[in-house]
């Protein structure tokens, strides 16, 4: 059994003024691919994988279409240098958007099956978090999603796909895929499987799944902060029984639907101002604040200084921001050097259109020693408040992200972190734990956001109106 490899796994916001190019991606090529963490369970199968191309990069803007274009021949390319081979796993996002391109999963899917030809299986996992079209089901197979966020299910999904595609070519079994869109486009940060009503909805995977007919059920929450068409929630399964798997499509639609106004943050939000003083004020710690408006993983640009001036103004103090992407403050504080004293203008550098940059004088505190640039942070004292500022967009989201700048979260009353929900390492220790609904390319009230492409009505864009499941079908289906 050989099945070829490839993929592309990015979450673009079609807001970011900025694109995406090959140096913002970790690529894999042929056997580096295979060698890679995130691939090493292929290792699991009595089947030989054949590598080709994958690129993934933190979530961010639009991908250049030069890059993409790129990206998509060295895939096709080699796929084609692949043959003779059984079967295709692409490890897709879901949520990329191309400069001057709509549904761009949709082309490289649509691309890679026009490769293959009609008999081939392409097996797919996505990020719960990404865009559907029918363009894409027609391509497919097979497809599972996370299950899981904060994400801590990526290595199981792609497991679950690869099992996927292994099943049906040891079996052969002739699979099929329908897809239910649902009207509803929620940020991630009011769907987190940790809270209801998402808690409870994707609990009822693994009961649709114990019919041995639906070999996997999906439940997508899409990723709103793209206007494109295909912006929808969406219900998925994959199955040999028609009937059942259109009569679970359609059930866990309706159910999202029913649930759309449950949806809330799972954590204490308000505006910026309000939670500084909350935070300020607080006598437990650390307060972990979360700048949720220009979150880097979400496809914020990161380099907003809006939280900074705000902290400044309240005087707050015992505080540690990690951190504003802004290279050449990073490259200025390398200059001076530690223990210096300088005037320096901390962001907008990336998006220079919607914010502004904040003059502040600061101490070099600490300078991160790398022999690669982009991977510079250096610390700037400001007073009461300790800013890490960054060559290169990057979360903080692990204690060790912190502590290898000679910061201990732990002992710090106030950790700001551009962030929605709150990692898996960073929520434990929030006492308390807020958002703020910050401005940004990633504004959790994303009804304050141009739409001019997305499909209305949606909620939350549009309220009054009634919503019939209806199921769609591959065109690949003949079961």
């Amino acid at each position: 059994m050989r099945i070829a490899v490839g993929g592309l796994h990015i979450e673009s916001s079609s807001y970011n003024p900025a694109l995406s190019r090959a140096a913002d991606f970790h690529i894999l090529r042929g056997n580096d691919l295979l060698d890679a963490e995130d691939f090493a369970f292929l290792g699991r199968y009595q089947a030989e994988f054949l590598p080709t191309f994958h690129a993934r990069a933190v979530p961010g803007a639009p991908i250049e279409r030069a890059t993409y274009d790129a990206f998509k021949a060295e895939i096709l390319d080699g796929i084609a240098r692949s043959r003779p081979f059984d079967g295709v796993y692409l490890a897709l996002h879901g949520a990329a958007f191309v400069d001057g391109m709509e549904d761009a999963e949709g082309d490289l899917v649509a691309a890679v099956r026009d490769l293959v030809g009609p008999d081939c299986p392409i097996g797919a996992s996505y990020d719960l978090h990404g865009n559907l079209s029918q363009r894409i089901i027609d391509g497919l197979d097979l497809f599972s999603a996370y299950r899981t966020a904060p994400h801590i299910d990526v290595a199981e999904t792609m497991r679950r796909a690869v099992d996927l595609l292994v099943r049906r070519l040891e079996t052969g079994d002739r699979t099929g895929l329908c897809w239910c869109p649902i009207p509803v486009s929620l940020p991630g940060e009011k769907t987190s499987t940790e809270n209801e009503p998402a808690r409870s909805l994707y609990a009822r995977l693994a009961g649709i799944e114990k019919n041995p007919a639906i070999w996997d059920a999906a439940l997508m929450v899409g990723y709103v902060w793209v206007d494109e068409p295909r912006v929808t929630a969406a219900a998925v399964m994959t199955g040999t029984d028609c009937a059942a798997m259109e009569k679970a499509a359609a059930d866990l639609a309706r159910a999202y639907w029913n649930a759309r106004t449950d949806f809330a943050f799972g954590t204490e939000t308000g505006p910026i101002e309000a939670c500084i003083a909350r935070a300020m004020q607080s006598r437990t710690h650390p307060v972990v604040l979360a700048d949720s408006g220009d979150n880097p993983t979400a496809g914020g640009s990161g380099d907003r200084a809006d939280m900074l001036r705000a902290l400044i103004d309240a005087g707050a103090t015992g505080v540690v921001f990690a951190g504003i992407a802004d290279r050449p403050a990073t490259e200025a504080a390398y200059a001076a050097g530690i223990g210096t004293t300088s005037t320096f203008r901390v962001g907008a550098t990336i998006d220079t259109i919607n914010s502004a940059p904040v003059p502040v004088t600061a101490t070099v505190g600490f300078l991160h020693r790398t022999s690669d640039p982009a991977d510079r942070m250096a610390v700037l004292d400001i007073g009461g408040i300790r800013l890490v500022v960054t060559a290169r967009r990057r979360p903080f989201h692990d204690l060790a992200d912190f502590r290898l700048l000679g910061i201990e979260p732990l002992e710090t009353p106030i950790v700001v972190v551009k962030s929605g929900y709150l990692s898996p390492e960073l929520a434990p220790i929030a006492n308390p734990s807020l958002m703020a609904l910050t401005e940004g390319i990633v504004d959790q009230a994303v009804e304050r956001l141009p739409r001019r492409r997305t499909p209305r009505p949606t909620f939350p864009f549009d309220t009054d109106f009634d919503f019939t499941p209806k199921v769609f079908w591959s065109r690949r289906t003949r079961i």
